[in-house]
């Protein structure tokens, strides 16, 4: 079968989706993975199709600033929730258009995230393909925790899922120019894609350890575990990583992945001196903050596999996105969360929750003194890493991927 996964997001949102895929296409499957044109070569190393879509709304911004108000992301820090918000809907109709084209000609059968997914039902209705929903987060209003991308504090079972109601209302806005256009085009009506929403299988591709399946969820969605970022083929670590780690005692890692903060240097001065105090080695990844600290005791890196990285830490200090915090979890190393935005805060209250951490450090408030102590507990308290390695056990021990080939080869049975 010709399977198609759309998503969007940064590199932690794009990369457990080339695992899901090699293992689809080692069972017999023929994988595209449709998503931003900045993640082609994280793709095509694992093997798989590529096809580009416009869904980078920072990207497009900064190639229009006119059409986007003026704002240009780059060096003004991470778009808000409310600008991301406003980008979606200007784009909705063009990101739109390029998934239904890649749907026409490149799929037999859809798997899309919970980031395309009023898109991607629109796009599965009208082409008559079967769809599956593949998300990285629990995006469902529930009665057990508020929305995940609002970064609320529970607000009691009731409150919750009426929070969590209106987040799906604010995402279906941000969509729905786009859903109308697609509709229009493909000529999709109204109630048959209210019923293909109400009972399309979803799986969720997250540990049940960490987030427990929601009891009134309906039927049809399930948490399966996660499934894992390809290996790149021929990964070799530089050398003067290898000599850094050799030359003393496990240090602490510190990334902020796609976040791009507004003064870098000010960050950077500011993780130097938390580490100074904590009176740790680290080990700095730039990412788009563009971070660079250098000394004895600290060393700056690019692109490192968090799967080699990670279990040869002592901790990892990270900005609580979901293939990070998964990373983590699975390294088996203590966590220092310091979230910045959107679904963030909510991985960060499940690593407090599942005692790997001590707690949050949002970022809005972080200055070195209370990253240094936040980093010493999490070292120096060993109960920390200890319940860290039993949650690695678990989550190492599922296989998510296989649930979601076991959900296409149903899709396949059911178009047959």
């Amino acid at each position: 079968m010709r399977i198609l996964i759309a998503t969007a997001g940064s590199r932690g949102d794009i990369a457990p989706y080339t695992g899901l895929g090699v293992r689809l296409r080692s069972a017999g499957h023929d994988v595209t993975l449709a998503a931003d044109r900045r993640s082609a070569d994280l793709v095509h190393r694992s093997g798989l199709d590529f096809h580009p879509l416009p869904v980078d709304r920072r990207a497009a911004a900064e190639a229009d600033p006119g059409r986007s108000g003026g704002r240009s992301g780059g060096a003004q820090g991470p778009l808000s929730p409310v600008e991301q918000m406003r980008l979606a809907r200007e784009f909705a109709p063009l990101i739109a258009d390029a998934l239904a084209g890649a749907c026409a000609s490149r799929a037999e059968a859809l798997l899309v995230s919970g980031s395309l997914a009023p898109l991607g039902l629109v796009a599965a209705e009208g082409l008559g393909l079967p769809c599956l929903g593949v998300f990285l987060q629990p995006l469902a209003p529930t009665r057990e925790f508020p929305p995940v991308i609002a970064g609320l504090p529970s607000c009691g079972p009731a409150g919750n899922r009426l929070a969590g109601q209106c987040a799906q209302g604010v995402l279906a806005a941000a969509f729905m120019p786009g859903v109308r256009h697609l509709r229009r085009k493909l000529g999709v009506r109204g109630p048959a894609l209210m019923r293909r929403g109400s009972v399309w299988p979803v799986c969720h591709g997250f540990s049940p350890a960490v987030v427990p399946r929601p009891a009134d969820w309906r039927q049809g969605m399930e948490v399966v575990g996660y499934w894992w970022p390809a290996e790149p083929p021929g990964w070799e670590p530089p050398p003067r990583l290898r000599d850094f780690l050799a030359s003393g005692p496990p240090p602490v890692y510190v990334g902020f992945g796609s976040m791009s903060p507004h003064d870098p240097d000010r960050l950077g001065r500011l993780v130097a001196h938390a580490l100074r105090l904590a009176g740790v080695r680290g080990v700095v990844q730039s990412g788009r903050a563009g971070l660079h600290l250098d000394g004895d005791d600290v060393l700056t890196v690019a692109e490192v596999p968090h799967t080699w990285l990670f279990p040869r830490m002592a901790a990892v200090v990270h900005h609580a996105g979901a293939g990070t915090t998964a990373a983590g979890l699975r390294a088996g190393v203590p966590q220092v969360p310091v979230p910045v935005m959107l679904d963030q805060p909510f991985w960060a209250s499940r690593l407090a929750a599942l005692s790997v951490s001590p707690g949050a450090v949002p970022f809005r408030r972080l200055s070195a003194p209370i990253l240094a102590e936040a980093i010493r507990r999490t070292v120096r308290e060993d109960q920390y890493g200890r319940r860290a390695r039993q949650v690695s056990a678990v989550v190492r021990s599922e296989d998510g991927a296989s649930h979601v080939v076991a959900a296409v080869d149903r899709l396949a049975g059911h178009s047959g």
